[in-house]
């Protein structure tokens, strides 16, 4: 029998409130005032995955691990990936080339110092480098990240890139960056998301279930990603955020730590940094698409 695919398993690490969708009703002069909750779903999450025997990458803020060091060298000490998922949650495409610079070297000396670990990998918050800024993984480049997982290749109200490949890719002409899009699978020839986060939350687990099988069948890993509040049932609520906000964080709270469960046991996972040494011999291996006719 084949060995299995080993998919990409990651960890969006951020407090409940510093999501994009209570960005417009919490300000970030708020943020210290309020209810942390990051460490106790955090631990909760390495209980999870120490039971399930995997490892994997948690894409930490550096607000988060400035706040909480110990946390993220206990995922360190685990044996996961401790990799940037920028300063403070501010989307890429906000940023000038210089700001991003700027948001990727604060967040990774926090995240090094915290670790001890060397930070190589980045997520953007939200997905946000699309066709709006592909200078993005120029500035990675030159700050040395081996890869990034930053791009959605579908269409969604808040991010999204329809014209970037499914899976990995060099997005650069030259050099070694390589991007990890999170994982979409195919209906009909149409997109749909099946990466994790609010997506396997709200559907049932037979469509992510479906989804990954499918990617994984084609001989490719799944890239897939949740968020620590996702497990909390018990966070505040923002009765203020805007009903279609409301709807999207709190549904299904209760029922994600099970699923999560699930998953875990059913498919082969692995830490993102593994995922992507294998993605670069794979897109390095790849044939040459032909030339188009003349």
């Amino acid at each position: 029998m084949p060995s299995p695919v080993i998919n990409g398993l990651s960890v969006d690490v951020e407090e409940w409130f510093q999501v994009g969708a209570f960005e417009k009703v919490i300000a970030r002069a708020q943020w210290d005032g309020l209810d942390s909750r990051v460490e106790r779903n955090v631990r909760a999450i390495l209980a999870m995955f120490a039971a399930a025997d995997v490892k994997a990458t948690f894409f930490t803020l550096g607000w988060v691990a400035q706040r909480h060091p110990a946390l993220v060298r206990a995922i360190a000490d685990a044996g996961h990936e401790v990799a940037s998922h920028g300063w403070d949650h501010q989307r890429v495409f906000t940023m000038d080339p210089a700001a991003f610079a700027a948001d990727l070297a604060r967040a990774r000396d926090a995240l090094e110092q915290a670790s001890g670990q060397a930070v190589t990998g980045y997520r953007a918050p939200s997905f946000s480098i699309d066709a709006r800024n592909p200078w993005a993984h120029d500035v990675l480049a030159q700050a040395g990240y081996a890869y990034s997982s930053s791009v959605a290749p579908i269409v969604h109200d808040h991010y999204g890139w329809r014209e970037a490949p499914r899976f990995a890719f060099r997005p650069l002409a030259t050099g070694a960056l390589l991007e990890i899009p999170v994982t979409t699978a195919e209906i009909a020839g149409r997109r749909m998301a099946a990466g994790g986060g609010g997506f396997f939350r709200l559907l049932p687990y037979g469509v992510s279930s479906w989804a990954i099988r499918q990617v994984n069948a084609a001989g490719r890993p799944a890239a897939f990603y949740f968020h620590p509040w996702e497990i909390d049932p018990d966070q505040p609520r923002r009765n203020d955020a805007p009903w279609r906000s409301r709807f999207r964080h709190y549904t299904n709270l209760a029922v994600m730590a099970p699923k999560l469960e699930r998953l875990v046991r059913d498919f082969a996972w692995g830490r993102m940094d593994e995922l992507a040494a294998r993605e670069a011999a794979w897109v390095d291996s790849a044939p040459a698409p032909l030339p188009a006719a003349a």
